[in-house]
C-alpha cells in the first residue's frame, strides 16, 4: 500500500468523528485493497459535480466530501458575487444519505454568509435547475446519483443560468477545493440553526406550483378535443416523481392512471429495480407486468431525480415494447413540429439541439420542418446553454426541443435541465392525440422510418472498477486515438476527436468514427460512472439488416474493451 494512502487512512482513523465513519473505517483495518480504493484519489470533481459510492474515504461520498466541496462552491459564489446577491438553492433526491448530504451542504453555505433556499421534501432535478432563476440564485445543487445503483450517491453543481455548471467553472470550483483541508478549512453550522437564524429557509410551495404551471403551458393541443382516458402505468422506480408527475397528469386531464405499488414511494435500496435506470429492461420489468395487468395502454417510469423517462406501449400482438430514447426523442419532436405548425405557432428559424450521440434521424425530421438542428457535446448542460444563448439573441422562442438519447428531453425554456415531468406530460398528450385518430406510436414511427430510411441505434457499456480500471480506460481511449482503419470491414471514412475541441465546442474525450455505409461509432468514457461507452449507429433498409450490421460492429469493439 503506497504510503500516503496509508497517511491518509490513519489521518482519517484520528480525524472522523462521525460514528458511522469511524465503523467503516474500522472494517477496512488490514484490508489494503479495500484502503487504496477508498483513499486512491480524491473523488472526482468537474461539469458533473461528484459522484461515488457512499462511504468512508476520499474517493467516497460521505458527509466530509459532501461539505469539502461545499466549501469550494462557497468559496467560488464569495469571490464571484456581491454579499446580496449570494444565494444557493438545494434540492434532493430519494438516495440513501440524500437529505443528510442537503443539510450539511446547506449548514456550509450559510456559514460562509451564503443564503440558502432548500426545498421542504425531496424534489426532481429540473424542479431545482428551475428555482435557481427563480429564485434569482447565484447557484443551486442537487443532492442525486441519478440512475446509478443504490450505493452511489452524488451531488450535481448548477450555476446562475440554471444550466450544470461549465467546464471553466467546474476547474475553478475544483481549484477551491483542491486548497481545502477536509478536517481543518471547512466552515459549518448546524441546519437547525441555520433555519432558526434565517440564514436557511425552505422554498415555498408556490416556487413547485409555478414550475408545474409551465410544464402544463408545453400543451400542444390547442382546442382539439382528444381521448384523455388513456389507461397509463406509471412507475417513480421509488424516486421523486410521484408528486410532480401525477399531479400535472392529472391536473390536465389524464386521471385513468395506476402507479407501480412497490415502487410508488421514495426509497432509497431500490428493493425491486436495483439499477433504476429507465434505459434498462429491467428497471421497467415490474412497470409491464402492471400495464399486462391493467390491460394499460401506456407505461411510463421515471429515474429518481425525474430528469429521465422510458416508456413502453402495446404492439399488434397485445406485447409491450420498450422504445428507446432515440426513438421516443424523434417521435415528440415530430409531435411538436407537426402541432406547432397546425397551429400556426411555430417560430421564425425554429432550433432543435441534440448532443452528439444522439440520433441524427432527428436532423432529418427537423430539416422536413424547416427546424435547426445544433449538435452539441453529451451533457444536457449544453442544451441549457444554447437556451441561454437564445435568449441573449432575445429570441429564446426559437428552441422548440432538446433532447440526448439517454432518455433525456425538454420542450420549453422554464428550466435549463431535462425534465421528466415535462417529458412525461407531452408523451400521454401525444399517445392520446394519435391513439384519438386511430394511430399507435409504433404505427407512427414506422412511418417516420418509411419517410427517412430506418436507423438503428444501440449504446454498449464497459464497466472498469477501481484505480486499475481507471487507467484502463485511459489506455483504451489512447489505443482508439492512435488510429483505427476499419471496424468489422467498414472503412473509417473520418475520425472526429473532440479532445481538441472541435467545431466550436469545448474539448470533451469523445471519438467519433464515421464508417463507409452511413454508419458511425461514438466512444467516450462516462462522466459518472467508472464506464466506457460504445454509441453505434446503423443506417439499413429494415430493422433485420441493421441489427446484422450492429452486431458485427459490436463483437469488432470486443477486442478494445478487452
Amino acid at each position: 500500500m503506497q504510503q500516503n494512502i496509508a497517511e491518509l487512512y490513519t489521518r482519517w482513523c484520528a480525524k472522523a468523528a462521525d460514528a458511522e465513519m469511524q465503523a467503516q473505517l474500522k472494517a477496512m483495518d488490514g484490508n489494503e485493497a479495500a484502503i487504496e480504493d477508498a483513499f486512491y484519489r480524491e473523488l472526482e470533481f468537474g461539469t458533473a459535480g461528484l459522484r461515488g459510492v457512499i462511504g468512508a474515504g476520499t474517493n467516497r461520498m460521505n458527509l466530509y466530501t459532501v461539505a469539502k466541496a461545499s466549501q469550494g462552491l462557497a468559496n467560488y459564489v464569495v469571490a464571484h458575487y456581491a454579499p446580496e446577491a449570494r444565494s444557493i438553492a438545494i434540492s434532493y433526491d430519494s438516495r440513501i444519505k440524500s437529505d443528510l448530504f442537503s443539510q450539511i451542504s446547506a449548514g456550509v453555505f450559510a456559514a460562509n454568509g451564503i443564503r440558502v433556499y432548500i426545498y421542504p421534501v425531496l424534489m426532481p432535478t429540473p424542479c431545482l435547475s428551475y428555482a435557481v432563476r427563480a429564485l434569482g440564485c447565484a447557484a443551486g445543487i442537487m443532492v442525486t446519483a441519478s440512475h446509478n445503483p443504490s450505493k452511489y450517491n452524488g451531488y450535481k453543481v448548477y450555476g446562475a443560468d440554471g444550466c450544470q455548471i461549465t467546464t471553466e467553472a467546474a476547474e475553478e470550483i475544483l481549484g477551491e477545493i483542491e486548497k481545502i483541508d477536509i478536517f481543518d478549512d471547512v466552515k459549518r453550522i448546524e441546519f437547525e440553526d441555520g433555519l432558526k437564524n434565517g440564514s436557511v429557509s425552505y422554498i415555498d410551495d408556490q416556487v413547485y406550483t409555478n414550475f408545474v404551471e409551465e410544464v402544463k403551458k408545453q400543451s400542444l393541443l390547442g382546442d382539439a378535443a382528444v381521448d384523455k382516458n388513456v389507461a397509463i402505468v406509471y412507475s417513480p422506480l421509488n424516486g421523486t416523481g410521484l408528486k410532480p408527475v401525477t399531479r400535472t397528469l392529472k391536473e390536465t386531464g389524464y386521471t385513468n392512471i395506476t402507479v407501480v405499488k412497490e415502487q410508488e414511494l421514495p426509497d432509497g435500496n431500490f428493493p425491486t429495480c436495483p439499477y433504476p435506470n429507465p434505459e434498462i429492461r429491467e428497471a421497467m420489468q415490474l412497470g409491464m407486468e402492471y400495464a399486462a395487468k391493467n390491460n394499460a395502454d401506456l407505461l411510463l417510469a421515471t429515474d429518481p431525480d425525474c430528469d429521465r423517462v422510458g416508456i413502453a406501449v402495446k404492439n399488434a400482438a397485445g406485447e409491450y415494447v420498450l422504445f428507446t430514447g432515440n426513438e421516443t426523442g424523434v417521435l415528440l419532436l415530430d409531435y411538436i413540429c407537426s402541432r406547432r405548425q397546425a397551429l400556426g405557432i411555430m417560430p421564425k428559424d425554429p432550433v432543435l439541439v441534440k448532443t452528439i450521440v444522439t440520433t441524427d434521424l432527428a436532423a432529418a425530421v427537423a430539416a422536413s420542418y424547416g427546424v435547426e438542428t445544433r449538435d452539441i457535446l453529451t451533457g444536457f448542460k449544453y442544451i441549457g446553454e444554447q437556451i441561454g444563448l437564445l435568449e441573449k439573441e432575445g429570441h429564446p422562442e426559437r428552441y422548440i426541443f432538446g433532447f440526448e438519447e439517454s432518455y433525456g428531453y425538454l420542450s420549453g425554456t422554464y428550466c435549463r435541465d431535462k425534465d421528466a415531468v415535462d417529458a412525461a406530460f407531452l408523451i400521454c398528450e401525444m399517445f392520446a392525440w394519435y391513439k384519438t385518430q386511430g394511430i399507435s406510436l409504433i404505427d407512427k414511427l414506422n412511418e417516420i422510418y418509411a419517410k427517412f430510411g430506418y436507423c438503428l441505434n444501440v449504446t454498449k457499456s464497459y464497466a472498469f472498477d477501481g484505480s486499475a480500471g481507471f487507467e484502463k480506460m485511459k489506455s483504451i481511449m489512447a489505443a482508439f486515438r492512435a488510429g483505427v482503419d476499419s471496424f468489422a470491414g467498414r472503412k473509417v471514412e473520418k475520425c472526429l476527436d473532440y479532445g481538441p475541441g472541435l467545431n466550436g465546442l469545448p474539448k470533451a474525450e469523445v471519438l467519433k468514427f464515421l464508417l463507409e455505409g452511413s454508419c458511425s461509432i461514438v466512444i467516450r468514457p462516462s462522466g459518472t460512472e467508472p464506464k466506457m461507452k460504445a454509441y453505434i449507429t446503423v443506417q439499413a433498409k429494415d430493422r433485420a439488416a441493421a441489427e446484422v450490421i450492429e452486431k458485427q460492429l459490436e463483437e469488432s469493439l470486443k477486442a478494445f474493451f478487452a
